[in-house]
């Protein structure tokens, strides 16, 4: 399938898990639990402190098809450079995923990997304790480096 079949086939519709497609066309779901809807919506409140864009469900086309990230956070300049376009063509400078159980580590350094070279400049991974790992181009970063001051844990907002 192609993207654009997939948002507006009326059998998918408000689906209670995140759908992405893979390489080869192919559906892939994972279910989504009220614990990461919340740390969802903690992650969405607090980027909303940082001047820029914030997308939720955001949607890219990476050379292993479309994956979906949880929150994405722009500059007002790759905003208006490719606004609302489905899926993006390029990642917004931090896109950020929220741990389900069913993510492996090597699915995770995967999507890591296909985000950066999208153009993302930083990969967060949240935990299920609303611990962030922040990952760059260079790797593991103790902090953010676009939002110096945001939180390690999203529980300690200060």
């Amino acid at each position: 399938m192609k993207w654009q079949e997939v948002i507006e086939h009326p059998s998918l519709q408000d689906l209670p898990f995140k759908i992405e497609l893979n390489e080869h066309g192919k559906i892939e779901m994972s279910p989504a639990s009220n614990r990461h809807g919340r740390l969802q919506g903690i992650i969405y409140s607090l980027l909303g402190q940082y001047p820029g864009e914030l997308y939720l469900e955001c949607s890219i086309n990476t050379s292993k098809g479309v994956k979906v990230a949880d929150v994405a956070w722009c500059s007002p300049d790759f905003f208006n450079q490719y606004g609302e376009i489905t899926p993006l063509p390029a990642s917004p400078e931090i896109w950020i995923e929220i741990l389900s159980p069913s993510n492996s580590q090597g699915e995770m350094k995967e999507k890591i990997s296909l985000y950066l070279a999208q153009g993302a400049q930083e990969v967060w991974l949240c935990d299920n304790e609303g611990n962030i790992e922040f990952h760059t181009s260079e790797g593991v970063s103790s902090k953010s480096l676009l939002l110096h001051d945001f939180p390690k844990n999203i529980f300690e907002k200060g």
